[in-house]
Order: C-alpha cells, then structure tokens, then sequence
C-alpha cells in the first residue's frame, strides 16, 4: 500500500501481505521510493483529498520484461 501526499511526496509505504521473502518485500518498496516524486493532484482531486492510498500487487518474475497491466 502506498500512501501519496496531494503534493505528490509519499506519506507512508506498508507491505499488507508479504511474499515471504524479505529481498523482494524491499524491492517493491524501493521501486515506489525510486519512483517517487509523484505528479500533485489535479486541482479537482485535490479539494477533496489529502491522501491517496493505492493498493498494488506486485509481482517479480525471472526475465527481463514488463507485466502487461
């Protein structure tokens, strides 16, 4: 779960369900870390919220490619 200030900072990082294995649990997190800044939220987002929690399964597979979502 991250957690995005309207400014686009991140508020909070949380592993809901672990995979069990410490190195991939940390590479979930420091690939939102490295991806942070965010965008702010457009102004019609932002009047009626501070905080936007995104809720994301991540999935780490032999190879060198992207997932199709």
């Amino acid at each position: 779960m991250v957690a995005i200030n309207s400014n686009g900072s991140v508020h909070d990082i949380q592993i809901l369900k672990s995979s069990g294995h410490r190195v991939l649990d940390d590479a979930a997190i420091r690939s939102v870390q490295k991806a942070a800044p965010f965008d702010s939220f457009p102004p019609a987002i932002k009047k009626d919220t501070d905080i936007l929690e995104i809720i994301r399964t991540w999935q780490f597979e032999k190879g060198s490619y992207f997932s199709k979502f």
